[in-house]
């Protein structure tokens, strides 16, 4: 699904092996959720996903300080609006906040993911 060119599929291969200590956190509560099915680093069209729920079309970004610098800013209102006119919404978790309590991160992500319709049971 919107798996995007080759080279954004290279470059999450090389995040997938990159990934910084909030998302390693919350990729290991995500592994453990029963019944939803995360994709780390996943390519979506020209960007790269830090965890995507394809079953929910939902996006979840782990945003450290530099998604609060203006011109990051901009970059994230530009790829959450190309994710929005897919059908993919995106929820964006503080980096602190993942640290702080991986465990909540993990439970608030997939109570999002479980407020979304499931897009395999439709039509």
């Amino acid at each position: 699904m919107l798996s995007g060119p080759a080279s954004t599929r290279v470059r999450a291969r090389q995040l997938r092996r990159a990934m910084s200590l909030p998302e390693v956190l919350l990729w290991q509560g995500l592994r453990r959720q029963s019944g939803l099915h995360f994709r780390r680093q996943h390519p979506a069209g020209p960007y790269v996903l830090d965890f995507f729920c394809a079953a929910r079309l939902l996006a979840v970004e782990v945003d450290g300080h530099v998604h609060s610098v203006a011109v990051q800013a901009a970059h994230d209102a530009r790829r959450d609006a190309w994710l929005a006119s897919h059908g993919i919404a995106v929820l964006r978790l503080a980096a602190a906040a993942v640290l702080a309590d991986p465990a909540a991160a993990a439970g608030q992500v997939v109570a999002t993911a479980l407020a979304r319709p499931d897009v395999r049971r439709e039509g």
